[in-house]
């Protein structure tokens, strides 16, 4: 288990974090199938990974799938994720990406939190040979960080923040034929996921153009690049507090570097390295950065953490959002 689990993690090929495969930790879960427990598990899953700000990668692994009888599934695409509660006009309060599973929580019975755009989600859990319910993750298990900018004092006053454990919960892990499909693991944020692509996408927050305006900058033309200096900004807004906070985090540059030192010592002991290029490479300054400027061997292996069918969702899955260590989106 704990071989398979990180190598799983070495094969990743979608994963710019693999320096550290060998340290993820494994937390064997599999005597445990039902929802009650597994919320209970996932919960101590992530004050193990926050580790008092030092983000640790662990892995909890339940119950596997057998034949005719199939294993637990957190329906959850992360462990924490903010709600997206649909208005009358159309609009979205809270976080796009997750309206489908705000709905599906809801007709579950969750009565909603109180309407902000950072609401946490209660997890979705369906046990074995149980229907799904729905479970409030404890305070204690949230370890979130307050976005506010170095030298830009008025971001505070928009109240915006983001949780530091980036725990994916909506992929089976597969290991020697045999499928774990609730088994979710973490590693630490690249800032940009959350500052280029959390905050910024058009079809997440979509802050980009109020953080323009209130930068006075020229927004009537692309010409001016007001995005990426915007960009640049809410991307230093991140790096900043998760510093401020004590929390891990990692920069573009930096783990860029880094992967290539993991390409290096694999290369080292006789293993190519898997890499699919359009997400190694990272989504501002890509070719500032060392991974841009090379191509890489693509191809799929075992073990391997694997997608599943996911609780509903009205938006396609972006181009993040795999691996520990570096885990996206």
């Amino acid at each position: 288990m704990v071989f398979g689990a990180r190598v799983a993690w070495r094969n990743n090929n979608r994963c710019i974090g693999r320096l550290y495969w060998n340290s993820l930790h494994i937390r064997d879960r599999r005597r445990i199938s039902d929802a009650a427990g597994i919320a209970e598990e996932a919960a101590a899953h992530l004050r193990a990974a926050a580790n008092g700000g030092r983000i640790r990668p662990v892995i909890t692994v339940f119950a596997p799938d057998a034949p005719g009888l199939p294993g637990p599934r957190i329906h959850n695409e992360q462990l924490i994720r903010y709600a997206g509660y649909r208005g009358a006009d159309g609009g979205v309060t809270g976080d796009p990406r997750n309206t489908g599973i705000t709905e599906a929580a809801e007709r579950l019975g969750w009565p909603r939190g109180p309407g902000t755009a950072f609401d946490v989600l209660p997890l979705i859990v369906q046990g074995r040979g149980e229907q799904p319910r729905w479970f409030t993750l404890p305070a204690d298990a949230l370890f979130e960080v307050p976005i506010v900018h170095p030298e830009l004092e008025w971001l505070a006053e928009w109240g915006l923040r983001w949780h530091a454990v980036p725990a994916i919960s909506d992929m089976s892990l597969e290991i020697g034929g045999i499928r774990y499909p609730a088994a979710p693991f973490n590693g630490w944020y690249m800032g940009t996921e959350i500052g280029a692509r959390n905050l910024a996408d058009t079809d997440r927050y979509d802050l980009l153009p109020r953080f323009a305006r209130r930068l006075g900058l020229d927004t009537s033309s692309d010409r001016s690049l007001w995005k990426d200096r915007a960009l640049v900004e809410l991307n230093r807004a991140v790096l900043h507090s998760f510093d401020r906070a004590g929390a891990t985090v990692t920069d573009h540059h930096t783990e860029s570097r880094r992967f290539l030192t993991h390409v290096d010592r694999e290369e080292r002991k006789g293993r190519s390295v898997p890499a699919d290029w359009s997400w190694i490479v990272p989504p501002i300054s890509g070719s500032a950065t060392e991974v841009f400027h090379r191509y890489y061997e693509t191809g799929d292996r075992t073990p391997a953490y694997v997608h599943r069918s996911a609780a509903p969702r009205t938006e396609p899955r972006t181009g993040q959002g795999t691996c520990p260590g570096s885990v996206s989106v």
